[in-house]
């Protein structure tokens, strides 16, 4: 049976996914339409190159490296990110943790990133290149407000696509999928209130009336999306897999005893429900083939 997943973002709490995407690869676990938002299309193209550990591993050596990640980046000509975006997208890739793009190139399966146009203010759902040595498609994606510069790729300029759709389990479950696992970065019962970052981030961007609206109802979209998750999730219409508890755990963490911790989480939750996974997808799997996190 043919089945989708989508990945909400999250910026460093996102490791929590990668756990769970690690334990899935070693169930053979691969879904055939994979849509990722923000850090969890970021961290998604490893999962689907079959890259296990490869995210932790980034974190583990690059979490307190300026060059990953720091402020001092923002104000770097030519860069304006939080980070570093050519040691990020293409020096770790190319050189020191490579990337898999061989058997990325080898799936059979679509690849969507979520990005929000900044002149309609509504969610774009681009193909994420197989050989794009620049990952533009992925830095569009993770294009934060007020942290990102806006990306432009083919005319077009876009921001993070949590803006309009930070879960994308709609746009995953397009064209008759009827099996669809959803990772999440925030527990049950998690609702984002209006922050005053986007209310800046709004005023910010008043050249992009649309834009800046997008900004403002950002939090009501999650919610409305997380309620009908939870309600879908009821219905046996999605498996949901989500951290039990992320309290103290920062966006931009760089705590590396939480950023593990997290992670085994998120490893240890997926293995824990394996058989309901199996279940669900009407797939079998066995649990022999469990690793150590």
């Amino acid at each position: 049976m043919k089945w989708t997943m989508a990945a909400e973002g999250g910026a460093i709490r996102t490791v929590f996914s990668c756990g769970v995407m690690d334990a899935l690869l070693e169930a053979g676990f691969l879904p055939d339409r994979f849509v990722g938002t923000s850090a969890g299309i970021a961290y998604g193209v490893s999962y689907i190159s079959r890259q296990r550990g490869r995210n932790l591993e980034i974190l583990e050596r690059y979490v307190h490296d300026s060059r990953y990640m720091g402020w001092r980046n923002l104000f770097r000509p030519g860069n304006r990110s939080y980070y570093g975006l050519r040691f990020v997208f293409q020096e770790i890739p190319e050189k020191w943790i490579p990337f898999d793009f061989d058997c990325f190139a080898a799936y059979s399966g679509e690849v969507l990133a979520v990005v929000t146009d900044v002149h309609t203010g509504q969610p774009q759902y681009l193909p994420v290149p197989r050989r794009d040595a620049s990952f533009s498609v992925l830095q569009a994606s993770c294009a934060l407000p007020l942290l990102f510069p806006m990306i432009e790729i083919d005319g077009h300029l876009y921001l993070d696509g949590g803006i309009t759709d930070p879960v994308p389990y709609r746009k995953a479950m397009e064209g008759g999928y009827e099996k669809c696992i959803v990772i999440l970065t925030r527990e049950s019962g998690y609702r984002k209130t209006h922050s005053g970052g986007e209310a800046a981030a709004s005023r910010l961007y008043f050249r992009y009336p649309r834009l800046a609206e997008a900004l403002r109802r950002r939090a009501s979209v999650y919610n409305q999306q997380r309620q009908e998750i939870e309600d879908w999730e009821r219905q046996g219409k999605l498996l949901v897999l989500r951290p039990e508890s992320t309290q103290g755990f920062g966006r931009l963490e760089k705590d590396l005893e939480k950023i593990r911790l997290l992670y085994q989480q998120g490893y240890q939750i997926a293995w824990k429900r394996m058989d309901d996974i199996a279940a669900y997808l009407q797939h079998p799997t066995s649990l022999e083939s469990r690793q150590s996190p």
